[in-house]
């Protein structure tokens, strides 16, 4: 593997939430090919669950996406401790369980927004601020689902969200193209995460998704990770606006 494909850049990755987490695979994969990672966690009790597996000369923000002023104040912070950054991870997603559950005919306009609002719209806001302390060329990922395309059993309320946010990284791609800057989504295959066990039914899902695998085994949070890392490279600089499945060909079912 080429350990320096990412030497001297600088990535935000925002949504590590447990060692589960693909965000914390996609860190990982950062790390092993030479970026330098640089983490926000959404609060105060969030920062003591993941030190405990951070090394601790990591550097880490608080910024909760639910208010543009966050989003806005931690960038400030990074850019003047760091300077300008090379790439951003978008790893951020919510349902409140009572929407994820309750199917979608169910969802009231709260649970609607509230998913919207922390799952796509950040999005928008964290490419508001990242885009303006970034370096040319730059790159900013987002971590979707193919729940968005499909009706996925139980997903719901987040394959709604997950739509949004893809159609967000497109108009996004758009905008940022004279800037130097690349938007990209990368749809992971269904892992065992903390996140999935909100979905109704996900022990079904997970085995589903194995059996639909070109070989026959899940795709690993490292290897979703390495395809982050290869769209945050110079390598990719022909490749904006799109979705990467990397989930070993299960979309193709």
């Amino acid at each position: 593997m080429a350990t320096n494909l990412l030497n001297g850049k600088k990535i935000v990755v925002m949504g590590v939430a447990n060692k589960k987490s693909i965000a914390w695979g996609v860190t990982r994969a950062i790390n092993e090919l030479g970026g330098e990672v640089i983490l926000t966690y959404q609060n105060e009790r969030m920062k003591k669950s993941i030190e405990r597996f951070v090394p601790e000369d990591t550097p880490m923000f608080e910024c909760d996406v639910a208010e543009d002023s966050n989003v806005e104040k931690t960038f400030a912070e990074i850019h003047d401790k760091f300077g300008n950054i090379d790439g951003v991870v978008h790893a951020i997603a919510y349902a409140d369980p009572k929407t994820l559950k309750g199917g979608v005919i169910n969802t009231t306009k709260a649970g609607y927004n509230l998913a919207e609002d922390v799952s796509a719209y950040s999005l928008i806001s964290v490419t508001r601020y990242a885009s303006k302390i970034m370096n040319n060329p730059g790159s900013i990922v987002t971590l979707t689902y193919m729940g968005s395309t499909y009706a996925i059993p139980n997903y719901n309320m987040m394959g709604i969200a997950k739509a949004s946010l893809e159609s967000a990284m497109r108009y996004l791609a758009v905008e940022l193209g004279d800037m130097g800057i690349r938007m990209n989504a990368v749809s992971a295959g269904a892992v065992r995460t903390l996140a999935v066990t909100g979905v109704k039914g996900h022990g079904d899902l997970l085995k589903t998704s194995e059996s639909l695998t070109t070989d026959g085994k899940s795709v690993t949070k490292l290897e979703i990770g390495n395809a982050v890392s290869f769209l945050l490279s110079d390598l990719a600089s022909g490749i904006t606006g799109d979705v990467v499945y990397v989930d070993k060909g299960v979309h193709l079912f």
